[in-house]
């Protein structure tokens, strides 16, 4: 079994972004527009195995032409705008609980991706960003030779 050490600033994080969101509905003004609110899509980060980053947004009944996805100077910048069906006109609906609008979100990458390979695929609301790492990030097998 392997020991993880406890980071208490992890879980007040948590903690704190959990009662921003249980909280955010209080605070709309009546006035306000609510197909324009401001929201940012959920990421997820991870390193798959393979000597590459991952990285899944969850960007439901989006477009792939409304996303856009930009590496510049060791940052991945995610982007793009949820718009409101026009189908139904707004007038029709009685209650609008999703949020619209523009986001952006960007993010630090390590030195070690290599920009020039990063691919994306946008499948069932999931965006998916592979970020490969250089081959001098991939570990090195050094044959040891044991004299004698």
């Amino acid at each position: 079994m392997t020991l993880v050490r406890w980071d208490s600033s992890r879980d007040v994080a948590a903690l704190q972004e959990g009662m921003s969101r249980m909280l955010e509905g209080f605070y709309i003004r009546p006035q306000e527009d609510l197909t324009r609110s401001a929201w940012v899509p959920a990421v997820d980060i991870y390193s798959n195995g393979q000597h590459e980053l991952v990285l899944k947004a969850e960007l439901p009944d989006m477009k792939e032409e409304e996303i856009d996805l930009a590496v510049e100077d060791n940052t991945l910048t995610l982007s793009g705008e949820k718009k409101l069906d026009t189908a139904v006109p707004e007038q029709q609906f009685h209650r609008i609980e999703r949020s619209y609008g523009s986001f952006a979100r960007t993010f630090a990458l390590p030195p070690t991706v290599d920009a020039g390979k990063v691919s994306a695929e946008y499948k069932s609301g999931v965006l998916t960003v592979r970020l490969p790492l250089r081959e001098e990030a991939k570990p090195n097998k050094i044959k040891v030779a044991v004299a004698a």
